[in-house]
């Protein structure tokens, strides 16, 4: 007898009239919306202006979506292309399938685009919207509950998760909650990487690389628990190795980029310093000029007083006379 367990939905989707609200696309845009929101918080503590981190998220998150649906249907391509599937399938993202490996790497292309057009670095950018990404990660597992997706082994722990859905080859059961898992180790890591960030006064793009390299120890672990299809090379599934290898890259770049520019950038969004640097200027300019209107007021009083003075020995002068 079941005593506690995690249920999942009866379904993933509901309708309101002919309108579909789908759980995973519900979670992927909520989670979009509190990457911009944190990331902008951030961007101002760092002395950037409002508005910059979703101006730029313009191009970073439609390059992400394609970037992680394309890795997906990449290295998962039988489920699109082989016997008695249909290609078609691939174009429907609602369905699930985004790989964050390259999510992250073409979302980094457009937002590289975005903070061009811009002027400001991107490394200073990755920084400041590195825990807020963790953060919709962390939202947007709960994607794959909605799907009754991407879940572990079998267990009798008292969180396993319950799966009730046969599509797809499943089998119902009892399973480890690795989107659970997946979801609260995102937020951990979203909170390393603040605390890092005031600690060690990140700066260069080491932010978001301890994102990268936390994230990547997690996900290695956990993708080791899934027991869904996948490419095995070496006894590991495909994104163990990508794991691997990311965390190394991340880890070495941190290590690299704390040598040759430690410290924090000084300026990341040009125009801004100086824009506050001129407004200080106009208001010390208005401070001289009254200065100047005083002293010019108290010049003319002066001329007035001797002009006065003047008058009066000559009218003196006029009596003596008389």
């Amino acid at each position: 007898m079941e005593l506690a367990y995690i249920p999942s939905p009866s379904r993933g989707v509901l309708y309101l009239g002919p309108i579909p609200l789908r759980g995973y696309a519900f979670c992927i845009i909520l989670g979009v919306f509190v990457a911009v929101w944190y990331g902008n918080k951030r961007w101002i503590a760092r002395g950037g202006r409002s508005g910059t981190v979703a101006d730029i998220a313009v191009w970073a998150v439609p390059f992400g979506l394609v970037g992680g649906r394309l890795y997906h249907v990449i290295t998962d391509y039988e489920l699109y292309f082989s016997e008695g599937r249909n290609w078609v399938d691939a174009f429907k993202i609602w369905e699930g399938g985004l790989g964050i490996w390259g999510a992250i790497a073409l979302g980094a292309v457009g937002a590289w685009i975005g903070c061009r057009r811009r002027g400001i670095p991107l490394p200073a950018y990755a920084d400041a919207v590195a825990p807020g990404i963790a953060l919709a990660q962390a939202i947007g597992r709960w994607g794959n509950w909605f799907n009754q997706e991407l879940y572990g082994r079998e267990t009798d722990l008292p969180w396993a998760l319950h799966i009730t859905s046969t599509a797809d080859g499943r089998v119902p059961g009892y399973y480890h909650p690795t989107f659970l898992y997946e979801s609260l180790w995102c937020i951990g890591v979203a909170l390393l990487v603040i605390w890092a960030d005031r600690r060690f006064n990140l700066g260069h793009g080491r932010a978001f690389a301890l994102y990268v390299a936390s994230y990547c120890a997690g996900r290695f672990w956990i993708e080791y628990m899934r027991v869904d299809d996948a490419h095995h090379i070496l006894g590991l599934r495909l994104n163990n190795w990508t794991a691997l290898l990311v965390f190394l890259l991340a880890v070495v770049y941190i290590v690299l980029s704390a040598r040759k520019r430690p410290g924090r950038e000084a300026v990341v969004e040009p125009g801004v310093s100086d824009g506050e640097a001129g407004s200080k200027a106009d208001g010390a300019g208005d401070v001289d000029g009254e200065a100047g209107s005083k002293a010019d007021a108290a010049d003319d009083a002066d001329g007035a007083d001797v002009e006065t003075d003047v008058a009066e020995d000559e009218a003196g002068s006029a009596t003596k006379k008389t």
